[in-house]
């Protein structure tokens, strides 16, 4: 880089090349020792026996919630081919530039690979690992079903997975018959379980449910007006139509 250049930009460059040397002899490494992910099916149904949950089928996911979910944890889901270039372009400057790894950019289909072949981690060589078989997941099954997969399995709350078993806990309604604004918050407790957890902070599962809200109005999903309805909802529902 020309001399010319300010120094924090010339250290951040430094820095990107550092870890490109590092990390992509790393990945050619890892793609050839991970699995095929051709079982993948099949360890989610292993995964949703072990924890006594639903495995859902992709007919069953309500199309507001696989809304919700791309809008707030992984908005090019649809486009990517199981690595977001652009999320983890962004992390990777932001992290460097804050010498913190604070952000991670892991798509749905990561997040899946790390749930079913990592044993829930993604640290150390785990993250190159969930990298490459995410990439080899979404050769082996579509969106709909790693969508379906993702939330059938994920951490919906304190001791608790998958969407249908915090449907029946927070809302005492199945899946199907949910709100914008319970779906919302479904979506929204996913990143950070202990954290958002309506039966544990109402507070801060609103605060996050306005959150998901506000990423779909953005990505037009949905209208203002439906957002305010939404955002408007009680968090918790005591009584409802059973599951």
């Amino acid at each position: 880089m020309s001399s010319w250049a300010p120094a924090p930009l010339r250290r951040l460059a430094l820095a990107l090349l550092a870890v490109a040397v590092v990390v992509i002899p790393s990945l050619v490494t890892a793609w050839v020792l991970a699995p095929s992910a051709a079982d993948v099916q099949l360890r989610v149904r292993d995964r949703t026996d072990s924890l006594g949950v639903v495995l859902l089928r992709q007919d069953e996911i309500p199309p507001l919630l696989a809304q919700a979910v791309v809008a707030t944890e992984d908005e090019r889901f649809y486009s990517h081919h199981g690595i977001d270039s652009i999320g983890i372009g962004r992390a990777l400057l932001y992290d460097v530039a804050n010498l913190c790894l604070c952000q991670g950019g892991s798509t749905i289909t990561q997040q899946l690979a790390k749930d079913v072949y990592l044993g829930g981690s993604d640290r150390g060589y785990n993250k190159l690992e969930d990298l490459v078989l995410a990439l080899k997941i979404e050769r082996e099954i579509d969106k709909r079903q790693i969508m379906a997969d993702y939330l059938s399995v994920i951490p919906t709350g304190l001791n608790r997975n998958g969407v249908t078993a915090a449907a029946c806990a927070y809302f005492h309604a199945p899946l199907r018959s949910l709100t914008l604004g319970q779906y919302a918050l479904l979506a929204g407790v996913t990143q950070a379980p202990s954290l958002y957890d309506p039966t544990v902070d109402t507070e801060a599962a609103a605060a996050r449910r306005s959150h998901v809200l506000s990423a779909m109005l953005a990505d037009k999903m949905i209208s203002k007006s439906q957002a305010e309805a939404a955002d408007a909802e009680q968090v918790l529902a005591t009584t409802g139509p059973g599951c």
